[in-house]
């Protein structure tokens, strides 16, 4: 039977559809509903669903879900084989969780350092033994140039540009792309330069929505070789604990 995995962050809802490991279909939405999600059921004989959402309210199409399947919603007693040493649980963001799970299951016996790229640059670590000890939380790339538009009264509004490649600007526009784009680079690098220090051999998985532009940004550095693109590790993260939990 297929299982569907369903994970509402802060700007789209991203949905797939499982069996066992093998990922059938993703798609993502604006926002999902009960048409769309049933027409899923059906299509794929889906039995049972897990949901990770960011958001507090509920879903509207949740108890027409409810009714044709098993759902469950993802929170942190379901991290099997995670052992969480993060201060404040109750705080961590279901979507960070996952994807230290994700990563977990995918390179198990080896350390990870998951870069998420999404609403927020999130970077979170978990060494061999499955312990995860925390992480870091950063504006995103759109939310950058959104905050430089929206504090300032002659910034224009600059769209992300993957082409990009230049230490500095020579105007306006290239400047906040050479502050913006440069910027979350030398971050990202030195986080991880940061992390290896502490474990050398710790793989680097880059994750979520601005995963690929964050490889394009990374493809020179040099980390590139150890580079690793999963930007479902979330759905697989999640796919892992409803396998996990079959009760």
């Amino acid at each position: 039977m297929a299982k569907l995995v369903i994970d509402i962050g802060n700007t789209l809802t991203k949905v797939a559809v499982f069996k066992q490991d093998e990922l059938l279909l993703v798609e993502q939405y604006q926002a999902a509903d009960a048409e769309i999600l049933l027409a899923l059921i059906d299509r794929y004989n889906i039995d049972r669903g897990i949901i990770s959402s960011v958001k507090k309210e509920a879903e509207e199409w949740r108890e027409a879900i409810d009714k044709r399947i098993n759902l469950k919603y993802f929170g942190i007693g379901m991290a099997t084989g995670i052992n969480i040493l993060y201060k404040t649980p109750g705080t961590l963001g279901v979507d960070r969780l996952a994807a230290v799970v994700g990563a977990y299951r995918l390179y198990p016996g080896k350390g990870n350092l998951v870069i998420g790229g999404g609403t927020a640059i999130t970077y979170d670590w978990v060494d061999a033994g499955g312990n995860y000890f925390g992480g870091s939380i950063s504006p995103g790339l759109n939310m950058r140039y959104k905050a430089l538009n929206y504090y300032t009264g002659g910034l224009p509004l600059v769209a992300a540009d993957a082409q990009f490649s230049e230490s500095y600007g020579d105007d306006t526009t290239a400047a906040i792309l050479s502050g913006v784009q440069n910027g979350i680079k030398y971050e990202i690098t030195g986080f991880i330069q940061s992390y290896i220090s502490k474990s050398p051999e710790l793989n680097i998985i880059l994750s979520g929505g601005d995963s690929i532009f964050f490889d394009t940004l990374l493809k020179n550095s040099i980390f590139a070789p150890y580079i690793k693109n999963e930007p479902y590790l979330v759905l697989k993260g999640l796919n892992a604990v409803i396998q996990n939990n079959n009760d």
